[in-house]
């Protein structure tokens, strides 16, 4: 049995609470809608609204497979790093050595660094299963997209198709945002390998970056800003813009 000194259990405890706690700050708490993640989450749901209203919407799938290629590749480096992982339980001597070799004091104890390195590959684990379920909720979206009423369709059958269609889109979005707070997470539970007091740190780090990215980023207060613009007029179906700026007049 790993006798876990207590330092290591007030650090681990800490870096639960401070990731759960983060989680439910920027989720289930008032302050939710002040986060960036809520206001772009509004910005889908216009985008679907405003989707149901074009008459073409080639453009919108394209977003939305671009969404979907860029959770594909977090998902993909999910498994990298947990191939990582089982390359560095596999060398546990050999790195054991060259941290004492440095000082470090978490070189000493090799069932202990095992576990520590389990506990790094469940929470790249974790974070494959939020990209990989988000890759297939984008993937619904673009179907839902596919399935969207024509303009001509009754208002209130394109309003309610577009808002379950915009629930769908947060729903990926939302899970792409977990799979992307664990990877931000690892990086404070390296700390961990060096010293539990540098865990401790380390995490306290990762939350003020998201903390602020979240509610005090350059980012947050444009996403705000922009509710506050009128939507551009959707052309009718008939009379579409279709000039192009080329000096050809084929295209005009």
């Amino acid at each position: 049995m790993i006798d876990l000194a207590g330092t290591d259990v007030t650090a681990l405890a800490w870096f639960i609470a401070a990731w759960l706690g983060f989680n439910v700050l920027v989720e289930l708490t008032p302050l939710k809608a002040r986060t960036l993640s809520y206001h772009m989450n509004m910005h889908r749901r216009g985008w679907m609204e405003m989707m149901s209203r074009r008459p073409v919407r080639i453009m919108d799938v394209g977003i939305a497979a671009g969404l979907q290629q860029g959770t594909g590749f977090f998902a993909s480096t999910s498994l990298l790093a947990i191939g990582g992982c089982f390359a560095l339980l596999t060398s546990t001597d050999s790195i054991l050595k060259m941290m004492s070799d440095l000082g470090l004091k978490g070189g000493g104890n090799p069932a202990l660094w095992e576990l520590k390195v389990i506990g790094l590959t469940l929470i790249y684990a974790y974070a494959f299963f939020k990209f990989g379920w988000a890759y297939r909720l984008f993937n619904y979206a673009t179907i839902l997209m596919g399935a969207m009423p024509e303009e001509n369709a009754p208002e209130e059958h394109r309003r309610i198709f577009a808002e379950k269609s915009a629930g769908i889109m947060v729903l990926a979005g939302t899970h792409f945002n977990r799979g992307q707070r664990a990877f931000f997470f690892s990086v404070g539970y390296l700390g961990w390998f060096v010293d539990p007091r540098v865990f401790m740190a380390t995490t306290f780090f990762v939350v003020c970056v998201l903390a602020r990215r979240q509610f005090a980023s350059r980012a947050r207060a444009l996403a705000a800003a922009l509710h506050q613009l009128p939507s551009a007029p959707i052309e009718p179906a008939g009379g579409m813009n279709t000039d192009t700026g080329s000096s050809n007049p084929f295209t005009r």
